[in-house]
């Protein structure tokens, strides 16, 4: 048993000393056959994950019970976010047997309950939302009862795109807004506060609000507090209704610099804070990431 790095680089292109991680932030890598059986299902199949891809903290425990959030159409994000560790680059091409393959994990993992994300694809016409519907149609065939989740870019904005993945029946959408609107451009590559508003606003729209809508945000990036409660109202206007809050750490020296480390107590606070604006389910916490638990988040009252 190990602990994770107690250093984050603290930098955004200017060389200082990594910042040591408060004690909150230090836990223990444990793995046990189910994060084995997690890892050789995902390999087997040629899956890449967010849960590496990303570099998230969680991995560990997810795995050990048994979860992941699989990511489809490739591992190179056409957008350069400064906050976001997936490799950079122009894809090539599409992988058109994807979906059968991340069905073909998730019923080896005998997952109830799925999370399905992607890199941002500006390079199709349609942002990869076809292979979203395709893999969602195939896992829910394949494993009946399975609920999905899916943590989408923006698309655009692009209804048509958007509607091919909601019509698939995700039982959650979620699209991040990552960081309060002041610290959009440094943050968000190629996205705006305003189109990721409409992008959850529209979902949470669709037929009648059959589907549960999503948002997360990170603390730590130098947003206020006025910012964030701003942020968790504006979400909660346009149909938001499950939310994550988690703390920002910057994956390398190279990605934006991690202003402070926001502590347990404010955490509590801020979920107090949501529960108040009216969202039905918050998970909130320094570790806590988009997919963190996400199965511990339904179902939820309508």
């Amino acid at each position: 048993m190990t602990e994770v790095s107690e250093t984050v680089a603290s930098t955004c292109g200017e060389r200082v000393e990594p910042i040591r991680l408060p004690k909150w932030l230090r836990r223990p890598i444990q793995t046990d056959k189910a994060y084995s059986d997690v890892h050789t299902a995902l390999k087997k199949n040629g899956l890449n994950t967010v849960c590496e891809d990303a570099k998230c903290p969680n991995r560990h425990e997810c795995w050990n019970h048994g979860t992941a959030t699989v990511m489809i159409l490739g591992n190179l994000c056409t957008r350069d976010c400064s906050f976001c560790s997936i490799a950079h680059g122009l894809p090539i091409g599409l992988d058109l047997e994807e979906p059968q393959r991340v069905a073909d994990a998730i019923e080896k993992m005998e997952l109830k309950h799925v999370v399905i994300t992607s890199v941002t694809r500006d390079d199709l016409l349609d942002g990869g939302a076809d292979i979203f519907a395709q893999t969602i149609t195939a896992v829910k065939e394949r494993i009946p009862g399975v609920t999905v989740e899916v943590l989408t870019p923006d698309f655009w904005g692009r209804r048509e795109n958007i509607d091919k993945v909601l019509a698939t029946g995700p039982v959650v959408f979620n699209h991040n807004i990552e960081t309060v609107k002041r610290l959009q451009r440094s943050i968000r590559s190629g996205a705006t506060y305003g189109k990721s508003m409409k992008v959850l606003r529209y979902a949470s729209e669709f037929r009648e609000g059959s589907i549960k809508v999503k948002s997360g945000i990170m603390v730590g990036l130098g947003e206020t507090n006025e910012e964030v409660l701003e942020t968790l109202h504006d979400l909660h206007a346009n149909g938001v209704r499950l939310l994550t809050i988690g703390q920002y750490l910057a994956p390398t020296r190279d990605h934006a610099h991690t202003k402070r480390f926001v502590t347990p107590r404010e955490f509590v606070d801020l979920e107090d804070a949501a529960y108040e604006i009216g969202f039905e389910a918050v998970a909130s916490g320094p570790l806590v990431r988009s997919s963190y638990r996400a199965d511990k988040m339904l179902p939820v009252k309508p």
